[in-house]
């Protein structure tokens, strides 16, 4: 397995089996583009089976503050450690950043809480008509 800082050489080909669970989930174009334009981008990539197998990305403002939106890893790879490396990876690209926000649901909070963040309460729009990427 190899972690990669940008989506180069990542094809539509290798994003299948991403976002179970998502109603209209984006399809493999929208997911790659949602890779490039992300401020930062870390990828797992499984060399023997040719894919991605998980990804976590973040959008900052190289001053103050980070937000991670995606972190996602396929169901195959779960309980292996690929996020708690990815969100590792990530917290050390964001490092001296101020304020580095994530929301999550509530039954996730004690994963992300194993690695050094705390609950916090916030506010959230979803316009779910959108989730798809193709607005």
């Amino acid at each position: 397995m190899i972690y990669k800082n940008n989506a180069a050489g990542i094809s539509a080909g290798m994003l299948e089996g991403f976002f179970v669970g998502w109603p209209d989930a984006p399809d493999t174009e929208t997911h790659i583009q949602l890779l490039k334009k992300s401020d930062k981008v870390i990828i797992a990539v499984d060399e023997e089976a040719n894919r991605v197998i998980g990804f976590i990305t973040a959008i900052t403002d190289h001053t103050l503050s980070a937000y991670i939106p995606f972190l996602e890893v396929l169901p195959a790879y779960h309980n292996k450690g690929v996020g708690k490396e990815l969100v590792s990876r990530m917290l050390k690209e964001l490092e001296g950043t101020y304020m580095i926000d994530l929301m999550c649901d509530e039954n996730l909070q004690p994963y992300y809480e194993q690695m050094g963040m705390i609950k916090s309460s916030g506010m959230i729009i979803r316009n779910y008509q959108n989730q798809s990427g193709k607005n």
